[in-house]
Protein backbone atom coordinates (compact mmCIF):
# COMPACT_ATOMS: atom_id res chain seq x y z
CA UNK A 1 0.00 0.00 0.00
CA UNK A 2 1.25 3.37 -0.70
CA UNK A 3 1.31 6.40 1.60
CA UNK A 4 -1.96 9.12 1.50
CA UNK A 5 -0.64 12.10 -0.60
CA UNK A 6 -0.14 14.65 2.14
CA UNK A 7 -2.34 17.49 0.61
CA UNK A 8 -5.12 14.84 1.72
CA UNK A 9 -4.67 13.54 4.70
CA UNK A 10 -4.00 18.25 5.25
CA UNK A 11 -7.51 18.14 3.87
CA UNK A 12 -8.94 15.26 5.81
CA UNK A 13 -7.23 16.96 9.06
CA UNK A 14 -9.11 20.35 8.35
CA UNK A 15 -12.16 19.08 7.50
CA UNK A 16 -13.16 16.17 9.41
CA UNK A 17 -15.03 18.13 11.93
CA UNK A 18 -17.27 20.09 9.69
CA UNK A 19 -17.95 16.89 7.74
CA UNK A 20 -18.95 15.06 11.31
CA UNK A 21 -20.96 18.31 12.22
CA UNK A 22 -23.10 18.00 9.35
CA UNK A 23 -23.12 14.25 9.07
CA UNK A 24 -24.54 14.47 12.74
CA UNK A 25 -27.12 17.26 11.70
CA UNK A 26 -28.30 14.86 9.05
CA UNK A 27 -28.43 11.42 11.14
CA UNK A 28 -29.16 12.77 14.02
CA UNK A 29 -26.72 9.85 15.15
CA UNK A 30 -23.01 10.25 15.88
CA UNK A 31 -22.11 6.85 15.11
CA UNK A 32 -23.78 7.00 11.97
CA UNK A 33 -22.55 10.37 11.06
CA UNK A 34 -18.81 9.00 11.88
CA UNK A 35 -19.69 6.21 9.69
CA UNK A 36 -20.78 8.71 7.15
CA UNK A 37 -17.61 10.93 7.01
CA UNK A 38 -15.57 8.08 7.05
CA UNK A 39 -17.40 6.54 3.55
CA UNK A 40 -16.98 10.02 2.15
CA UNK A 41 -13.50 10.40 3.12
CA UNK A 42 -12.61 6.99 1.43
CA UNK A 43 -14.52 7.90 -1.33
CA UNK A 44 -12.77 11.52 -1.44
CA UNK A 45 -9.40 9.37 -1.41
CA UNK A 46 -10.06 7.12 -4.35
CA UNK A 47 -10.88 9.99 -6.56
CA UNK A 48 -8.26 12.77 -5.18
CA UNK A 49 -6.34 12.59 -8.33
CA UNK A 50 -9.33 13.67 -10.19
CA UNK A 51 -10.13 16.61 -7.83
CA UNK A 52 -9.32 20.08 -8.28
CA UNK A 53 -8.09 21.10 -4.97
CA UNK A 54 -7.63 24.67 -5.91
CA UNK A 55 -11.63 25.60 -7.14
CA UNK A 56 -13.67 23.68 -4.38
CA UNK A 57 -12.66 20.18 -2.92
CA UNK A 58 -14.67 21.37 -0.01
CA UNK A 59 -18.07 21.86 -1.75
CA UNK A 60 -16.94 18.65 -3.06
CA UNK A 61 -16.31 16.52 -0.02
CA UNK A 62 -19.87 17.80 1.31
CA UNK A 63 -21.55 16.58 -2.27
CA UNK A 64 -20.24 13.45 -0.97
CA UNK A 65 -21.58 13.52 2.18
CA UNK A 66 -24.83 14.35 1.38
CA UNK A 67 -24.86 12.08 -1.89
CA UNK A 68 -23.92 8.80 0.47
CA UNK A 69 -26.32 9.86 3.38
CA UNK A 70 -29.29 10.28 0.95
CA UNK A 71 -27.77 6.79 -1.45
CA UNK A 72 -27.95 5.12 2.54
CA UNK A 73 -31.35 5.94 2.87
CA UNK A 74 -32.92 4.89 0.12
CA UNK A 75 -30.68 1.82 0.59
CA UNK A 76 -33.29 -0.54 2.74
CA UNK A 77 -30.40 -3.16 3.41
CA UNK A 78 -28.16 -0.34 5.41
CA UNK A 79 -30.82 -0.12 8.17
CA UNK A 80 -30.69 -0.78 11.36
CA UNK A 81 -33.71 -1.89 13.36
CA UNK A 82 -33.49 -1.47 17.14
CA UNK A 83 -35.01 -5.11 19.20
CA UNK A 84 -35.83 -5.08 22.44
CA UNK A 85 -34.61 -8.45 22.89
CA UNK A 86 -30.79 -10.02 21.72
CA UNK A 87 -30.85 -12.97 19.55
CA UNK A 88 -28.52 -14.72 21.02
CA UNK A 89 -27.16 -14.70 24.54
CA UNK A 90 -23.19 -14.86 25.76
CA UNK A 91 -22.17 -17.95 27.94
CA UNK A 92 -19.56 -18.23 31.01
CA UNK A 93 -16.57 -16.67 30.19
CA UNK A 94 -14.75 -19.05 32.39
CA UNK A 95 -15.95 -22.17 30.92
CA UNK A 96 -12.99 -24.67 30.27
CA UNK A 97 -14.96 -27.58 29.83
CA UNK A 98 -17.19 -26.33 27.30
CA UNK A 99 -13.91 -24.87 25.76
CA UNK A 100 -12.06 -27.86 25.69
CA UNK A 101 -14.96 -29.98 23.94
CA UNK A 102 -15.10 -27.36 21.13
CA UNK A 103 -11.85 -27.50 20.61
CA UNK A 104 -12.11 -31.16 20.72
CA UNK A 105 -14.56 -31.13 18.23
CA UNK A 106 -12.40 -28.59 16.30
CA UNK A 107 -9.71 -31.19 15.95
CA UNK A 108 -11.70 -34.06 14.32
CA UNK A 109 -13.17 -31.43 11.60
CA UNK A 110 -11.41 -30.76 8.24
CA UNK A 111 -9.02 -27.86 7.99
CA UNK A 112 -11.44 -25.89 5.87
CA UNK A 113 -13.70 -25.97 8.22
CA UNK A 114 -11.90 -25.65 11.26
CA UNK A 115 -10.85 -22.69 9.31
CA UNK A 116 -14.04 -20.84 8.06
CA UNK A 117 -15.21 -21.36 12.02
CA UNK A 118 -12.26 -20.28 13.52
CA UNK A 119 -12.43 -17.06 11.50
CA UNK A 120 -15.74 -16.13 11.41
CA UNK A 121 -16.87 -17.25 15.02
CA UNK A 122 -13.76 -17.36 17.01
CA UNK A 123 -11.74 -14.44 16.19
CA UNK A 124 -15.33 -12.83 15.16
CA UNK A 125 -14.24 -11.79 11.51
CA UNK A 126 -16.72 -10.32 9.44
CA UNK A 127 -17.99 -12.22 6.06
CA UNK A 128 -15.65 -10.15 4.30
CA UNK A 129 -12.81 -10.04 6.28
CA UNK A 130 -12.66 -14.47 5.83
CA UNK A 131 -13.47 -14.36 2.65
CA UNK A 132 -10.45 -12.14 1.99
CA UNK A 133 -8.33 -14.43 4.28
CA UNK A 134 -9.75 -18.09 2.75
CA UNK A 135 -9.69 -16.15 -0.78
CA UNK A 136 -13.08 -17.25 -1.66
CA UNK A 137 -16.30 -15.26 -2.44
CA UNK A 138 -18.79 -14.27 0.48
CA UNK A 139 -21.37 -16.32 -0.74
CA UNK A 140 -19.23 -19.11 -0.40
CA UNK A 141 -17.67 -18.49 3.01
CA UNK A 142 -21.64 -18.20 4.16
CA UNK A 143 -22.70 -21.73 2.28
CA UNK A 144 -19.01 -22.67 4.21
CA UNK A 145 -20.33 -21.50 7.95
CA UNK A 146 -23.64 -23.18 7.46
CA UNK A 147 -22.12 -26.40 6.70
CA UNK A 148 -19.37 -26.59 8.80
CA UNK A 149 -21.96 -25.48 11.70
CA UNK A 150 -24.14 -28.40 10.99
CA UNK A 151 -21.38 -30.85 11.07
CA UNK A 152 -20.14 -29.12 14.45
CA UNK A 153 -23.34 -29.41 15.92
CA UNK A 154 -23.30 -33.46 15.00
CA UNK A 155 -19.93 -33.52 16.10
CA UNK A 156 -20.64 -32.82 19.42
CA UNK A 157 -24.09 -33.85 19.35
CA UNK A 158 -25.30 -35.13 23.18
CA UNK A 159 -22.35 -33.41 24.93
CA UNK A 160 -23.42 -30.00 23.79
CA UNK A 161 -26.90 -29.56 25.31
CA UNK A 162 -25.22 -30.04 28.38
CA UNK A 163 -23.61 -26.70 28.02
CA UNK A 164 -27.04 -25.24 26.68
CA UNK A 165 -28.41 -23.29 29.81
CA UNK A 166 -31.76 -23.88 30.98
Amino acid sequence: MREPPADFLEFAAARSRHLFRTACLLTGDWHLAEDLVQETLAKMYRSWWRINRKEAPVAYAHTVLVRTFLSQRRRRSSREYPSDRLPDTAGPAQDAELRLTLLEALARMSARDRAVLVLRYWEDRSVEQTAQTLQLSPEAVRAQCMRALQRLRGLLGDQFTDFVPR
